[in-house]
């Protein structure tokens, strides 16, 4: 077991309105984009979050950090509630929580420099000026394996591995206690993938950090993570210890997820039986009543239309929301 309860979220709830008119607007539906969402992350615990393309993984990564306005719930870090916090109470804690965006390209402010775009939050924060400041920053730019030359380069002129070390750099400007990995590789080659990977473990050791790592690719999900929540549709519908999730899944649709995990050895993956799912993801505009999941499940039965499963622990700290368990 990890430290205390860094990050506590509960019945986290972000809708988009949909609106139309002509001289007034008005609702017409919402997109229901992040649906009722708990669960706690500890000091020095990665928890890894995956889920299809869709299924409300960014927006609740900007939901906790405040960055979209949550529709309701709770969102409490180090014991105090960020959800409905005044600008100047959020602009302390968001010393302590960092973000590392998806894209590499876009994160990147390219009329700045990389001595700027580390160096403005420290800046920003009062915490460093003129010569210490390019100090700190030089240091920062050699912690993630770039050279202190590089401070008066622009983003374009890296590529981006590098780019991505570049907004590896500035979340960790702020000494935070948190960092939330949005897909931090997804965009990244396969060989560079592993040296980001690598980099965000070392770093995790020497700066104390708790993750919450967002990623598709379950086999970077598993390396990484203590703990793996899985999440559909807005919902989370399986949570537990990383190896207990991937040798012993309750969830259908996790089942489905590890069974298109690729084996190393071509024989045993031609052999092994999958779970393909049939159909599309539904739209998150008009949910499918009941579980969610129950269009897509081959063992869906009447009550999964019906009744909405909570999650419950089906063995201890593993939580499932399914009518119908496997492996119990």
């Amino acid at each position: 077991m990890k430290g205390d309860v860094l990050l506590e979220v509960t019945d986290l709830v972000k809708h988009f309105p949909i609106k139309a008119g002509v001289v007034v607007d008005r609702e017409v539906a919402r997109v229901r984009a992040v649906d009722g969402v708990s669960f706690t992350l500890r000091e020095g615990e990665t928890l890894g979050l995956v889920g299809e393309s869709g299924c409300g993984k960014s927006t609740l990564c900007r939901a906790i950090l405040q960055l979209t306005t949550p529709t309701s719930g709770s969102v409490r870090f180090v014991g105090q509630e960020l959800v409905g916090a005044s600008r100047r109470e959020l602009r302390a804690v968001r010393r302590e929580m960092q973000m590392i965006f998806q894209d590499p390209f876009a994160s990147l402010n390219p009329r700045k420099r990389v001595g700027q775009i580390i160096g403005d939050p420290l800046e920003l924060h009062g915490l460093a000026r003129g010569a210490e400041l390019k100090r700190r920053v030089q240091d920062l730019l050699d912690r993630v394996g770039l050279n202190a030359e590089h401070y008066n380069r622009f983003p374009h002129e890296f590529s981006g591995g590098q780019r991505q070390r570049i907004g590896i750099a500035r979340a960790l400007a702020l000494r935070p206690k948190l960092i939330i990995a949005d897909e931090p590789v997804s965009a990244l080659d396969v060989s560079v993938q592993a040296q980001i990977i690598n980099l965000l473990e070392d770093v995790q050791d020497e700066f104390g950090l708790s993750y919450l790592f967002v990623a598709h690719d379950l086999g970077v999900v598993r390396h990484v993570s203590d703990r793996i929540a899985v999440m559909y549709l807005g919902k989370i519908v399986e949570n537990s210890g990383a190896d207990e999730l991937y040798d012993k899944p309750i969830h259908p649709y996790s089942n489905a997820l590890l069974s298109a995990v690729p084996i190393p050895d071509p024989k045993a993956n031609a052999a092994r039986d999958r779970l393909v799912l049939e159909g599309d993801v539904p739209s998150p505009i008009d949910p499918p009543s009941g579980c969610r999941f129950h269009t897509r499940c081959p063992w869906a039965t009447d009550v999964c239309t019906s009744d909405e499963p909570e999650l419950l622990d089906h063995r201890p700290d593993h939580l499932a929301a399914c009518h119908h368990p496997r492996n119990v």
